[in-house]
């Protein structure tokens, strides 16, 4: 007698057939690169434009806190519309990384700025100055580190927050869209209550969501705790 090997789907398929759980894996991947590269950017553009903005202060000061706040004030829903339909995926996926980052940075920046105004005229900056280093060094070798678990904290809760933006937008239809797979389109086949009723494992995205999210802020506390001088 001949055997029949079934499919086996752990998490069940989506209305096409497809196994679930491969999507999932794939989505993972999708969502994951965009919060990780957004914050890369969003890390760079912060700590570059509020170390210049708290170090010399002055005019340059001025300057960057005006762009600050311009980007600050613009709404964001209408940059997530103004994608073309005619762009493909990857290259939706690319802007929405990038205004990510663009939309990201200023906080970070503001608050750099306002830590090495505090520290600019500590005493291992006037020695580092004494000893011939440059504004750089001084700022990325001395000022930057010597509130580095706030750096990181600040990273590590930004990754979630990005993954929950592409997410979001990927579920209200304004974000990455088929053939690219990321969790937020997965959810998009959960959007019916008759459709969560009847197949309840198309859900199942939702919960790597969370558990993406809780990782990300178990990581910046175990970080934070480490990189912490007054422990």
């Amino acid at each position: 007698q001949k055997k029949i090997n079934y499919p086996f789907f752990p998490f069940g398929t989506d209305a096409s057939g497809r196994d679930l759980y491969s999507r999932v894996l794939s989505a993972l991947r999708i969502s994951l690169s965009t919060g990780l590269v957004g914050v890369f950017f969003t890390f760079v553009l912060g700590c570059l434009f509020g170390g210049i903005s708290g170090f010399y202060g002055g005019v340059t000061d001025t300057i960057i806190q005006r762009i600050i706040e311009f980007l600050m004030s613009m709404p964001s829903i209408p940059l997530w519309m103004a994608f073309p339909t005619t762009w493909s995926s990857l290259k939706i996926y690319f802007a929405i990384t990038i205004i990510l980052s663009l939309i990201g940075w200023t906080t970070l920046a503001r608050v750099v700025r306002g830590k090495l105004l505090e520290l600019r005229n500590e005493d291992f900056v006037t020695a580092a100055r004494v000893a011939g280093a440059t504004d750089g060094y001084i700022i990325t070798k001395h000022l930057l580190p010597s509130f580095s678990s706030y750096l990181i904290v600040n990273v590590t809760l930004a990754i979630p927050s990005m993954i929950l933006a592409e997410t979001s937008l990927s579920f209200l239809g304004i974000g990455l869209t088929p053939p690219i797979v990321s969790l937020g389109v997965l959810l998009q086949d959960a959007q019916s209550i008759n459709t969560v009723s009847m197949y309840p494992w198309m859900m199942i995205p939702g919960i790597f969501v969370v558990i993406s999210v809780l990782a990300f802020n178990f990581v910046g506390d175990g970080l934070r705790d480490a990189a912490d001088p007054y422990k």
